[in-house]
């Protein structure tokens, strides 16, 4: 499976279609109904009203539906944007293959949650931040960026976290100007702004409640499997690292700068479950997006063609065990 994704085929995003269909199966036999947290967004607490009253439980299948149409559309355009960005040795699809392989590893992964719609949002952020090294209009794409941290906040108000990626982006990628910095904390700032307006417009103060976020330490699994496929993931995560490593310094200016945001999404992606008041697995399918990449290529550079598929099989009987076997 990893020799197929390795190439550059049009074909394969149909059978990436199939593969993650395969792969999360599961989670149409099963489908879970969300349920809102308390530092969940308004927008998100919205969508799930709407679908309630729409739907309510009488279609519980299009939860799962919605779930697994995020997924497959951020493992395509994550993987495209960092075919773009020349992240690996040659244009592939195994980041893709990773990003659906990793998120059915965790049951959690494949709920509708707002940090799974909050994904997608910070792709964008992502690919746009990386775009900055020779932008001629880096301002209008800094405002942009930053109303795109702001409209994520409403749908999960911790990705706030990731005004980090911003600033140490800014660092990263350009010189030092005070107006650009100024420019995408307008940006974040806007959002609240119109919603401000709108509250005070509509005299609905003493019905909206600010989301906030408390400092705790995140509760993981007690499953030994799942420590088991955590294991896994961290392992395949040091390979690929490893490799990345190894291929740095051979890769151009402007995509190693690509993979410093790549690890600095990765850090705060991991940082955000510590500001979480709600203790959910759930919330660390942010640090999905960046183990894609690294987890892509321990499948592509190995020279070993054996160690890829051993790696692939097993995650993918991980998989199995998890969706079948184990309550």
């Amino acid at each position: 499976m990893t020799g197929t994704f390795k190439a550059n085929n049009p074909y394969n995003t149909f059978l990436l279609l199939v593969y993650g269909l395969l792969l999360k199966l599961p989670m149409f036999l099963h489908p879970v109904i969300p349920v809102p947290q308390q530092t969940d967004g308004f927008l998100y607490k919205a969508l799930l009203i709407q679908l309630t009253k729409t739907v309510g439980t009488t279609i519980p299948f299009i939860y799962p539906f919605i779930s697994f149409l995020l997924l497959y559309t951020q493992a395509v355009t994550f993987n495209k944007l960092a075919n773009d960005q020349r992240l690996m040795q040659k244009p592939n699809y195994l980041t893709a293959m990773a990003y659906l392989l990793i998120t059915s590893l965790f049951k959690e992964w494949n709920f509708l949650s707002a940090p799974l719609i909050v994904n997608t949002l910070l792709i964008w952020v992502w690919a746009n931040m990386s775009g900055l090294y020779n932008d001629k209009k880096a301002k209008s794409t800094l405002f942009n960026i930053g109303m795109g941290i702001g409209i994520a906040t409403f749908f999960y108000f911790p990705s706030i976290a990731f005004a980090i990626l911003i600033i140490v982006g800014l660092t990263v990628t350009r010189p030092f100007k005070l107006a650009e910095w100024m420019i995408a904390l307008l940006g974040i700032i806007t959002p609240y702004y119109f919603l401000l307006a709108y509250v005070f417009l509509t005299d609905k103060w003493k019905g909206y409640k600010f989301p906030g976020f408390a400092v705790s330490l995140p509760k993981f699994y007690e499953s030994r499997w799942a420590m088991a496929a955590i294991i896994i993931v961290l392992v395949a995560t040091v390979i690929g690292l490893f490799f990345i490593q190894q291929n740095f310094r051979r890769q151009l200016v402007q995509t190693r700068k690509s993979w410093n945001l790549v690890f600095l999404y990765f850090l705060v992606a991991v940082f955000v479950p510590f500001i979480n008041a709600t203790h959910s697995f759930q919330y660390w399918i942010l640090c999905a997006i960046p183990l894609s990449a690294f987890v892509g290529s321990a499948f592509l550079y190995p020279s070993k063609r054996w160690f890829p598929q051993l790696l692939h099989w097993l995650m993918v009987a991980f998989v199995i065990a998890f969706s079948y076997f184990v309550k």
